[in-house]
């Protein structure tokens, strides 16, 4: 192909970065199922029902959560994000509910609460399918009685919040499991929507890159050539959109002048990829898993010791431990 030449393909990149410019914060999109999905999700906001939103992890439920919430009457209040693995445990409930100042050790001043933070707009609870099943059954009585009781108080305040949330795991199998309360799900799932991995609708890669560049580089980021969107359009993403932000945030300071050539597309996992981006995650995993064997074999596998001992819920050392392949012997 001839330096300079124009493919179908860069004119549909062109496309795509133009209508990224015009709506930096719609979801990008080119598939017509995703498409749908987008449309579904601008008339949701317009109706004020609890939606839950189930799909792969990097496939951009946030993004869809804060479509709903533009699109409804609710816009010019508070768009709330809480990722509730991410949350400590010991501290969970007092950010959701809020407490009262001296309601415990550290408790110098009163905090509302993220819930009451929200109240008038939305709030997303990612990852719910984390929460313990403690703080499940007070949040199910939160959204029952539109009413938040901090820790502390005495009496319940009223709150008025729309809630969106995600989980990259099939909740109502959690629910057949025990580890999600089944009065919970079905309070969340008013309105269930899905978002699909990357590689299941590659149509939708072109745009997602434009308005990721955009986002990264500026309003005029160095354009791919032919070439490196096609290797783009090729790959199976794996890791969704996130590994896609990550290509392209390394292509960036790969790239030598005003395009991107394909040579600076390196893949998270490919046989190009840097050692150094994938040791470290891997010295810390094994790491990790050499501490919980470690303590387990401390507290005589028995994991409620342990999971105290490492300063992390059981349900999370569960979970740890399903992903290491631990076997049934312990307790």
């Amino acid at each position: 192909m001839a330096s300079g030449t124009t493919t179908d393909t860069d004119r549909a990149f062109a496309a795509a970065l133009d209508a990224a410019r015009r709506a930096p914060n719609r979801p990008a999109a080119a598939d017509p199922a995703s498409l749908a999905l987008l449309a579904m999700a601008e008339r949701i906001g317009a109706r004020d029902v609890t939606v839950l939103i189930g799909g792969p992890t990097g496939t951009g439920k946030e993004g869809l959560a804060r479509l709903i919430h533009s699109s409804s009457p609710r816009r010019d209040a508070p768009f709330v994000a809480v990722n509730c693995a991410a949350l400590p445990e010991a501290m969970l409930e007092a950010l959701l509910f809020g407490h009262e100042r001296g309601a415990f050790t550290g408790a110098q001043a009163a905090a509302k609460g993220l819930l009451r933070a929200a109240h008038g707009g939305t709030l997303l609870l990612d990852e719910v399918a984390e929460l313990p099943l403690g703080s499940q059954a007070k949040l199910l009585r939160a959204l029952q009685e539109r009413e938040v009781l901090a820790i502390g108080a005495n009496t319940p305040v009223r709150i008025d919040v729309r809630i969106v949330a995600t989980a990259n795991r099939d909740l109502a199998a959690e629910v057949a499991a025990g580890r999600f309360r089944a009065d919970l799900f079905y309070r969340l799932a008013v309105f269930p929507l899905a978002t699909t991995r990357l590689a299941a609708r590659r149509a939708d890669i072109l745009p997602i890159a434009a308005a990721l560049l955009l986002r990264l580089a500026g309003a005029n980021p160095p354009r791919p050539t032919a070439t490196a969107l096609a290797r783009l359009v090729a790959h199976d993403w794996p890791g969704n959109v996130r590994e896609l932000g990550n290509v392209l945030e390394r292509a960036l300071v790969h790239a030598d002048g005003p395009r991107i050539e394909a040579r600076d597309i390196v893949f998270d996992a490919g046989p190009q990829a840097e050692t150094a981006v994938r040791s470290l995650p891997l010295q810390v995993q094994s790491h990790e898993h050499d501490m919980i064997r470690r303590t387990l074999s401390d507290c005589a596998g028995r994991r409620i010791d342990a999971a105290r001992h490492l300063g992390i819920s059981e349900r999370t050392l569960r979970y740890k431990l399903a992903a290491m392949g631990a076997q049934a012997t312990v307790q």
